[in-house]
């Protein structure tokens, strides 16, 4: 593969602090320099790509994501995750083990990992499963999980209620310094519940469920934590008690992270509008003061991380009244639009944004991937972030069209994306 050359580029590396204009040299599917200088010389023989002043950054991590295969392939398969991955300039997918079988065993961890080399355009880092069968009963394999390949552990879109086996989870975890990853959502207060509780539920006559939900499984959570000693994330955190909550326990020395998704700092509990069932989550959309809540807590560095969240559902899914359709909305195309948002309404600097997106995510995986370093895989986003796309549900690529964006005008247009030096997307000019 011929040497490849990005000039006029905005490099910008979270990890490292730059962002500058430059060129960067790949060979043989690795970063082999950074020209920062004009006098710098290049090798000559390569393939140049002009940037025209666009960003090249890290490919992005993208640490929870529910792809429907193994036993959902009727929503969506890991090749059509990848190919909505890669336009949205993700290169690197942490995959939640509520599949079908679960992800409970050494085989199917390596069979996941080998699924996302096929592609050529992702890596796949598959979850364990906490217990078996993602049903909170049985304490997983999570050591052979572990040596297997294992990223971290977690039931994925269910929390593990019962305290004992939560904290002999934790405890055995600690054993090996492993991370375990909670959903945060006392499953006996959320029961079937479809909405936040608040006028809007009641208005709609939506069974709802308390925002205190969340709040009180961190709170329980963080004591455990605190006894065992062990790593413990929480998902797709969405509450302002909730992220006080971590904030405090990360003040007092505990060994806490959490991710957002960004439905839960751009959209909030009205984006459900007339019973519409693509903005029906889990957790749940919040009032504006949530939302704020957690726009402050990604300013602040409480949040440690953007995931997509991304959830596909089928038409089927959804084309139902709202407190029965399923929960869920896609995330991978537009993980980085949406999170530019907060750029351009000056919340967030640029590189912060893109670290919640790259380096922060794949540090807290215990992952090499996320950065520009000189010898690394060259996984690499280009993107324009202040041209426009519109979202377009039925038009997006990938199998799963169930996003709450839809029809929405967003910035950052991803413009290429390349996975170990070779291009894995190229935007088709309009």
């Amino acid at each position: 593969m011929k040497p490849l050359l990005f000039t006029n580029a905005r490099l910008i590396d979270p990890k490292s602090k730059l962002d500058q204009l430059g060129r960067l040299l790949v060979k043989q599917g690795k970063i082999a320099a950074i020209y920062l200088s004009e006098t710098e010389k290049a090798p000559d023989d390569v393939e140049i790509i002009d940037c025209h002043g666009a960003v090249l950054c890290p490919g992005l991590v993208d640490m929870r994501v529910s792809v429907g295969e193994p036993g959902f392939e009727y929503r969506e398969t890991i090749a059509t995750a990848a190919e909505a991955a890669a336009t949205g300039g993700i290169t690197t997918m942490a995959i939640l083990p509520n599949s079908r079988p679960a992800i409970d065993n050494p085989a199917l961890v390596s069979l996941m990992r080998s699924k996302g080399e096929e592609t050529g355009s992702i890596a796949i880092l598959p979850y364990g499963a906490l217990t078996v069968g993602c049903d909170g009963k049985e304490m997983a394999e999570i050591g052979l999980l572990h040596e297997a390949g294992a990223i971290a552990f977690t039931d994925g879109i269910k929390a593990l209620a019962d305290t004992r086996l939560m904290m002999q989870v934790l405890a055995y975890t600690h054993g090996f310094n492993g991370l375990v990853v909670q959903h945060p959502e006392d499953p006996s207060l959320a029961g079937r519940g479809s909405a936040t509780r608040g006028e809007l539920a009641t208005i709609l006559g939506l069974p709802s469920i308390p925002a205190a939900a969340e709040a009180i499984m961190i709170a329980r959570d963080l004591r455990l934590a605190e006894l065992t000693g062990c790593r413990l994330h929480f998902g797709h955190v969405s509450t302002g008690e909730g992220l006080e909550l971590i904030r405090k326990a990360k003040q007092r020395g505990l060994p806490i992270s959490c991710d957002t998704a960004p439905t839960y700092f751009d959209l909030n509990e009205t984006a459900i509008g007339d019973f519409r069932t693509y903005a029906k989550l889990s957790p749940p959309l919040r009032c504006e003061e949530d939302r704020l809540a957690v726009c402050e807590a990604l300013a602040d560095g409480t949040i440690d991380a953007i995931a997509s969240d991304h959830m596909p559902r089928d038409v089927d899914d959804k084309r139902l009244p709202f407190a029965e359709a399923a929960a869920g909305g896609t995330g991978l195309l537009t993980l980085l639009s949406v999170t530019l948002i907060r750029v351009k309404e000056g919340t967030l600097p640029l590189i912060d944004a893109l670290a919640l997106l790259t380096s922060r995510p794949a540090q807290l995986l215990g992952q090499k991937s996320g950065n520009l370093d000189i010898g690394s895989e060259a996984d690499l986003c280009l993107f324009h972030p202040d041209q426009t796309w519109r979202v377009e549900a039925g038009n997006l690529p990938g199998r799963a069209q169930n996003t709450p964006f839809d029809n929405r005008v967003l910035p950052g247009v991803v413009l290429g994306t390349w996975k170990k030096g070779r291009q894995v997307y190229k935007r088709v000019a309009s």
